[in-house]
């Protein structure tokens, strides 16, 4: 990859790892089911007018615009309310990579090899270190959403790969106009329609500058980058750069939101990113060799998909 290359992926994988920042602080001016609709109406409007036709059947669309916006995003964003840290989410969001390879052997038949399954073992090792560091705080619920996230999350990935969406932009977008109304609706349901109102009512530029990074920057401009770099490189090339999001992600927290790195939480990052990168660089199965091409494999996130 040429030097811009390598700054570019850096770029992409340093946004989505401050993004966690960002969406902790937008939860102080959101409700998170609206939060979470509020991005993907914004990440769909007005670019879903430029970006052309769709290029993949509707059911493709729809299906991981239910899986990734509304059950991953919608428990993610849930979870950080609810007390997860934005550091810890971002590293405990990587163990996507085992649900990956779990549901792509239940659905796709790829059997995963030796070094993949010392992978996921090191991995979720690495979840067990972090129960164990967010077990004395109040926020294991949230902890525990997170993890359901990152289920949501292989499940979105599954279907990707099945999709096998020739330009990740198109796909992004138009997969950002399936989750407004399903959001909206489970926000008033849950959230209730005065709770929604005020956070709509009390508006503030940090609330609206919010929105248009994670819409825009994390998510518009950083699969934009992130597709137009898979389709100039193997992915075996680009997929290792998505190692950096739980680092950027974990240090910018504790930089900007002041959370404090415990040395079960380092255990728990090296075991986890460890094991994500053995699950997710270990050699292709023979079967799924002709659609590797076609995979989204990271963050993301915001990712897979960008968080």
């Amino acid at each position: 990859m040429r030097p811009s290359h390598v700054a570019l992926a850096a770029l992409v994988t340093a946004l989505w790892g401050v993004n966690f920042v960002i969406i902790d602080l937008g939860l102080d001016h959101f409700p998170p089911l609206l939060f979470s609709a509020l991005r993907f109406l914004v990440a769909a409007l007005p670019a879903v007018f430029f970006v052309g036709r769709p290029k993949v059947a509707w059911k493709w669309i729809v299906g991981v615009g239910l899986a990734l916006g509304v059950a991953k995003f919608g428990l993610l964003f849930t979870g950080m309310s609810m007390g997860a840290p934005a550091g810890l989410s971002s590293l405990i969001l990587q163990v996507q990579a085992v649900f990956t390879a779990v549901f792509a052997f239940l659905a796709l038949g790829e059997r995963p090899g030796r070094v993949k399954l010392t992978g996921m073992a090191v991995a979720l090792a690495g979840i067990g270190v972090a129960a164990v560091d967010e077990g004395a705080s109040s926020s294991l619920t949230g902890f525990l959403l997170v993890i359901a996230a990152a289920v949501a999350w292989g499940v979105s990935n599954v279907l990707t790969r099945k999709a096998a969406p020739p330009d990740a932009l198109n796909f992004m977008v138009w997969v950002s106009t399936v989750p407004v109304l399903p959001l909206l609706a489970l926000s008033l349901l849950v959230e209730g329609p005065e709770r929604d109102l005020a956070a709509l009512r009390d508006l503030d530029p940090v609330g609206v500058g919010v929105i248009v990074f994670i819409a825009w920057v994390a998510t518009v401009f950083g699969f934009g980058a992130w597709g137009w770099l898979l389709r100039r490189h193997p992915a075996s090339s680009v997929a290792p750069f998505s190692l950096l999001v739980p680092v950027f992600g974990m240090s910018s927290a504790a930089l900007f939101l002041g959370e404090e790195i415990s040395p079960l939480r380092w255990c728990a990052a090296v075991l986890l990113v460890g094991g994500v990168a053995l699950t997710s660089l270990s050699s292709t199965p023979r079967k799924a060799a002709g659609e590797a091409e076609a995979r989204v494999l990271v963050p993301t996130p915001n990712g897979g998909t960008a968080p």
